[in-house]
């Protein structure tokens, strides 16, 4: 039954539309001159353009180079070291270790070079986390585009709706404004009292004043929309119609199954990946900090020579610095053992912090899910009843134009008041803006609900 009324009713709806388009196509010869906004065209203007979305690429850049530094981490530390120093008066004198009274100066230079063997798995846990911590902040990015996203899809959907209000508006005016000129015909033949006259052009200046508010209000609705999009130098935004598909499927809700749809929603929501990501992270960080409770051992080796000024051969004569070079270098090579054995209990105080952590992680992660599966069952109730929402509101649009249109017969010829009129008027009104709302409800509701199921709704990428 709900279905045979929304088909009673398509008809009256794409004049409706048609009624839209054309008002909006006359009395704005600017919007000729614009390029036609659609839906997917704001969101890619706006995902491109926005600057909050910056801080957040910045924070995934960060976490990448955090990444690509930690597997640099497994690479063997060389470190050069050289001085050059003079020594004026009593010094030890680095031929004899003996202290003499005499200026003389010395170059030492050293090559040293470390790896580590083992280090508890440290670098390999990091290594995995920073990677983690990297593709959470990936999904940051994402779910950052997916709000601005909605926010934009939102802001479109009030433009249309405040639209909508601005031709009933129009279209209300009309009427009074017609009531008005058939009054004064009449008072000027005398069918009417002067005071009738008043009440006509009280009612059309009521009218006027509504028209006002619709456009101050869709004026407000273009701003948010140009505000989202951060679109720079314009005051109004020109977008395109609805592309209507004239089947009852428009309207068809079909069964939603909850479950369904909350697991398509976990397998790609960026906010769910990221927290998993997180709490995983956290489980690698842990064993990260356990990592300092065993010993490590490293592998080291080093090169080192100098010139000194007081070596001298037998002839007293000061040994070239080519051959100092050589005949002072010295090597080692070796293993390098740590046994942390008492450090104030930092090392176990950081794992007991790394658990606590932990455990925040996967509650969040937890408290994530829960929120995901609360708005999806919101959702889904608010899409169901829509079904009886857009029947019983087309229902009323129905009603009360045929209550309207009688009651402008009746006026016309005299049996009733304008009161009597223009209650009747507001009551149509009425049933039109509520019927407006339903309708754009259910379509941002339904491309919220296909958004969830994975379907390509937002033209993100």
């Amino acid at each position: 039954m709900a279905i045979a009324i929304v088909w009673t009713y398509q008809y009256y709806m794409d004049l409706k539309y048609n009624v839209i388009v054309l008002f909006f196509l006359t009395v704005s010869w600017h919007g000729f001159a614009q390029e036609a906004w659609s839906l997917d065209k704001c969101v890619t203007y706006a995902i491109e353009h926005n600057l909050s979305l910056n801080d957040f690429e910045y924070t995934e850049f960060s976490n990448e180079e955090t990444y690509k530094q930690s597997i640099r981490n497994l690479l063997p530390s060389i470190n050069g070291y050289a001085d050059y120093f003079q020594s004026f008066g009593r010094a030890a004198d680095p031929n004899s270790n003996i202290f003499v009274n005499s200026d003389f100066f010395a170059n030492n230079y050293s090559l040293t070079a470390s790896i580590d063997l083992f280090q508890g798995f440290q670098k390999i846990n990091s290594i995995r986390a920073s990677k983690l911590i990297y593709s959470a902040s990936l999904e940051d990015v994402e779910q950052q585009k997916f709000l601005l996203a909605f926010r934009v899809m939102k802001a479109y959907y009030d433009i249309k709706f405040f639209e909508g209000l601005l031709t009933i508006s129009q279209e209300q005016l009309q009427i009074s404004q017609d009531n008005f000129e058939l009054v004064k015909r009449q008072v000027e033949l005398g069918l009417k009292a002067g005071a009738d006259i008043y009440e006509a052009e009280s009612l059309l200046l009521t009218d006027e004043l509504a028209l006002t508010q619709s456009k101050n209000n869709f004026q407000k609705a273009q701003l948010q929309l140009i505000q989202e999009m951060n679109l720079i130098g314009e005051s109004t935004i020109y977008l395109e119609p609805f592309l209507r598909d004239n089947t009852k499927s428009e309207f068809e809700v079909t069964e939603v199954r909850q479950d369904s749809v909350y697991k398509n929603a976990m397998s790609f929501i960026p906010i769910i990946k990221a927290q998993k990501y997180r709490a995983t992270a956290a489980r690698k960080q842990l064993a990260v900090a356990r990592g300092n409770l065993y010993p490590s051992l490293s592998l080291v080796a080093g090169y080192g020579t100098g010139y000194f000024e007081t070596f001298v051969n037998d002839a007293g004569i000061v040994i070239p610095f080519r051959e100092q070079l050589k005949n002072n270098a010295s090597k080692y090579i070796g293993l390098a053992l740590n046994i942390p054995i008492f450090n104030g209990w930092s090392a176990r105080s950081s794992v007991k912090q790394q658990k606590i952590e932990l455990l925040r992680a996967e509650n969040n992660l937890d408290l994530q899910e829960q929120e995901l599966y609360l708005v999806i069952q919101q959702l889904i109730q608010d899409y169901t009843s829509l079904e009886v929402e857009i029947a019983q509101s087309a229902k009323k649009v129905e009603a009360q134009e045929l209550a309207f249109e009688i009651a402008q017969k009746r006026y016309d010829k005299g049996l009733i008041s304008v009161l009597d009129l223009t209650q009747a008027k507001n009551l149509f009104a009425t049933a039109q803006n509520e019927n407006l709302q339903v309708l754009l409800r259910f379509y941002l509701s339904k491309s919220t609900l296909d958004f969830y199921n994975g379907l390509p709704v937002l033209n993100i990428n």
